[in-house]
């Protein structure tokens, strides 16, 4: 799910995740490995959110989801492994314009 930057405010200050941007020169391989997705980066991995609920509800939502662990005690190398849903669900607050 690639999320607009008001949704990745939102998730960064739920999560205390970092976002990783576009122009990251991981992205090209992440993007063909795991899909147009928004990363976000923590202290136990590589993460993503799916979205939850339908999309007629006025609060959208999405579930995180793991995508890869960390492999050194330096944070600095990812080990993918298959996409395992967390449980926790990012809620978006509908903005205003």
């Amino acid at each position: 799910m690639k999320l607009t930057s008001e949704q990745v405010k939102q998730t960064v200050n739920q999560l205390g995740a970092q976002v990783l941007p576009d122009e990251h020169p991981a992205m090209p391989q992440l993007n063909s490995m795991f899909g147009e997705h928004t990363f976000f980066v923590d202290e136990m991995g590589l993460k993503v959110l799916e979205p939850t609920g339908s999309p007629d509800t006025e609060r959208h939502s999405g579930e995180v989801v793991s995508l890869a662990d960390w492999g050194d005690s330096d944070l600095t190398r990812l080990m993918a492994h298959e996409p395992e849903p967390t449980g926790v669900i990012v809620v978006f607050e509908h903005v205003r314009h």
